[in-house]
């Protein structure tokens, strides 16, 4: 299994990505999702991601957020072993939100 360092991207990198209109998947549960979320992600949560498989995004790379980066790491080793070219944000939506970047809310991607 590839060890984490290889798994994850920094939230900077991450936000240069996300400005080039990068996929975004949020692993987290609806209701932090609707919280806050970053803009276009879209949410499929962890438990519902092999039920639901055929609404994952296409996306080469695909990156994956979740609160603080231990669930988006495990859907992304997930999503990986299902072929997918899957990396996960390292410190999450909360470590978005900590730099001050911007949110949206509610229960859609925009």
């Amino acid at each position: 299994m590839p060890a984490a360092d290889d798994l994850e991207i920094d939230l900077d990198a991450f936000a240069d990505a996300h400005a080039q209109g990068a996929t975004v998947l949020d692993v987290r549960n609806p209701d932090e999702y609707e919280a806050a979320h970053v803009a276009g992600a879209v949410l499929i949560p962890l438990g519902e991601l092999a039920a639901r498989q055929e609404e994952i995004p296409a996306a080469d790379p695909l990156f994956v957020i979740c609160a603080a980066g231990g669930r988006s790491l495990q859907a992304t080793r997930a999503l990986l072993d299902a072929g997918y070219a899957a990396v996960s944000v390292a410190g999450g939506t909360n470590g978005w939100l900590a730099a001050g970047r911007p949110v949206v809310t509610g229960p859609t991607p925009h």
